[in-house]
């Protein structure tokens, strides 16, 4: 018995990418408190307390900061329980989701 050959060839995508990644910034202003800062830093961004204090520092100094690199569903996440924590308390406070340069 003669074995039957197929002209169809199976074809595997092989171009798969890492998917894109957001940067989490955090932006000064003259209302939220230091503390408030840290605590957000600390809760939602998971920062331990001596990198949420210089985060907090790099902020007040330079009007933002970069506090997580994400995946943009966490990034845009993380964003919104954070403004969402600030506006409960009656701060301002603002963060952007930006994407990381490639």
């Amino acid at each position: 018995m003669a074995k039957e050959q197929s002209g169809l060839k199976e074809r595997q995508r092989t171009n798969l990418r890492e998917p894109r990644r957001y940067k989490v910034i955090i932006h000064n202003d003259d209302f939220t408190t230091m503390d408030f800062v840290v605590m957000i830093l600390e809760q939602v961004f998971l920062k331990s307390e001596e990198e949420a204090h210089t985060l907090m520092l790099q902020v007040h100094h330079s009007d933002k900061a970069v506090v997580g690199i994400y995946s943009y569903d966490i990034a845009v996440s993380k964003t919104n329980k954070a403004t969402r924590m600030a506006r409960e308390q009656g701060y301002p406070l603002r963060l952007t989701v930006e994407p990381e340069e490639e």
